[in-house]
């Protein structure tokens, strides 16, 4: 089974969550901003370009490692755990490094963004993003998220917790 680098950076503002959902690919599920590593590439530096790749925003903000997940996609994919976009199959490994950063104002309510090189190499990808706050009934039901992104929801309420302290 190949092995897939990802980073993704889980952006909060107070108690808001910076989601995305695919306009194109309805049902797909909500996600949050990050991807694949590019060779010779650091996690952390993969996971701000990914960013800026997925959002248009470049942030002046720490980044800080909060979780790791690694998720064996073919294994849930054969499992029905698991729904990739037929135009967009999902294979192997993916050992992913999530990273949590704040900011203090949002820079939109909503907004549109391609990502116009998709690491499939494949057409631009349109994202819808906007806020979720973590205390929405969607934020704790882990189905709402594609691919184990809300697994990390509770970890994340309980960082800003103690980061609020």
């Amino acid at each position: 089974m190949q092995i897939y680098h990802k980073a993704y950076v889980y952006l909060t503002c107070g108690t808001e969550l910076l989601v995305f959902d695919e306009p194109d690919t309805p049902g797909l599920g909500l996600q949050v901003p990050g991807g694949t590593i590019d060779p010779g590439e650091s996690y952390l530096i993969g996971a701000r370009r990914e960013f800026i790749e997925e959002t248009g925003l470049k942030l002046d903000t720490a980044f800080e490692h909060f979780a790791d997940q690694d998720i064996p996609f073919e294994e849930l994919c054969a499992q029905g755990k698991v729904t990739a976009p037929p135009d967009r199959p999902i294979k192997g490994r993916h050992l992913r490094k999530l990273y949590h950063a704040q900011i203090t104002e949002r820079p939109a309510d909503e907004w549109e963004h391609f990502e116009m090189t998709p690491s499939d190499g494949g057409s631009p990808i349109r994202f819808r993003l906007f806020w979720l706050d973590l205390r929405d009934p969607r934020a704790n039901d882990p189905s709402n998220f594609f691919a184990e992104f809300g697994a990390n929801i509770e970890p994340l309420r309980k960082r800003l917790g103690e980061l609020s302290l």
